[in-house]
């Protein structure tokens, strides 16, 4: 009988997905569900046939080079892999496959979720009211702002950043502006009237909300630093729902504090699970536990796309989802 691949979950995943995944392969569960370290991920590297990590796993070149290494394919829990050393596992031969689509219309709602919270001032509000601050209503207690009509602009077009012009132009009636690599087809940009715009620079100046929605890495390290914050208007408000080191996170707490932006909607940040302490105690930011694609369905379709991927390399068929 020939042996199942052996593959290596290092965080838990649904148990629906563990389930189904138990009954095709020898599974590894990293039961105490906590990040492994580089010891552990080497370790993994030279006893199973597929690793799958998430966004809290380094997988550098150390860990790809591991002695005695076995991994044939990292099924990566998620659309983005800059934790992934791309460069190295095309150079050993190593096939990386990613989870895209089935998380864009829950990370559109987040970023939506935010974008509320932070306009209409709900997160001032339910730190109030659960501090016992809360005196009762008047006129002019916590008053937010209205989004119809106000002009969003988004950081990144791809599948996430459509749904949530979408959304917020179809709910509230906002005007659309975006900032991409290349601009995208006329029939999107028609369907919620969005405007391209070439800089950066004038996006972040123009816009009553800037939305991110592009890709970590060395090309959009910082891309939101001290001199695009102070380009905002000081009604404006940032939400960041793609990589934390998208934003230089000590000039966005200090534009906050100073009151040079209205606020901040963040969901990721620059070493998670650690927050800069100038964010912590702000009013007018509002911060999550990276909660993006955090909905039952949503993560079991995730973990559903990686056996599909691995079903497909041992099955000696192409994968669905290449990275590499």
């Amino acid at each position: 009988m020939t042996a199942r691949p052996r593959i290596v979950l290092t965080r838990r995943w649904t148990a629906e997905v563990e389930r189904y995944l138990a009954e095709r392969f020898e599974v590894t569960l990293n039961e105490a569900d906590v990040p492994m370290g580089a010891d552990a991920l080497c370790r993994a590297m030279s006893q199973h046939d597929a690793i799958c990590p998430t966004v809290t796993d380094r997988i550098d070149r150390q860990v790809l080079s591991a002695p005695d290494r076995r991994v044939k394919l990292i099924g990566n829990f998620g659309v983005g892999f800059n934790h992934i050393d791309v460069d190295t596992a095309r150079e050993l031969g190593i096939r990386v496959s990613n989870t895209p689509d089935v998380l864009t219309e829950a990370t559109a709602d987040l970023a939506i979720l935010l974008l509320l919270m932070v306009t209409r001032r709900a997160g001032e509000g339910e730190r109030e009211l659960r501090g016992g601050r809360w005196i009762g209503w008047r006129p002019t207690h916590l008053m937010g702002q209205s989004l119809e009509g106000k002009r969003l602009g988004l950081i990144g077009f791809g599948r996430i950043a459509q749904a949530t012009a979408r959304k917020a132009h179809a709910a509230f009636g906002m005007r659309i502006a975006y900032n991409s690599r290349r601009r995208v087809a006329h029939a999107i940009e028609a369907e919620c009237k969005a405007e391209f715009i070439d800089s950066v620079d004038e996006l972040v100046a123009t816009c009553d909300v800037v939305s991110l929605h592009c890709p970590g890495g060395a090309a959009t390290h910082h891309l939101i630093d001290a001199e695009r914050l102070r380009r905002m208007p000081r009604h404006a408000v940032l939400i960041n729902t793609a990589r934390g080191s998208v934003v230089d996170e000590a000039a966005l707490a200090a534009a906050l504090a100073e009151r040079r932006i209205a606020g901040a909607g963040l969901d990721v940040y620059e070493e998670e699970p650690k927050v800069h302490p100038g964010l912590m105690n702000l009013d007018n930011a509002v911060l999550l536990p990276h909660l993006g694609s955090a909905t039952q369905e949503t993560r079991t379709a995730m973990g559903m796309r990686v056996a599909e991927n691995l079903e497909a390399f041992f099955g000696g068929k192409p994968l669905r989802d290449p990275v590499v």
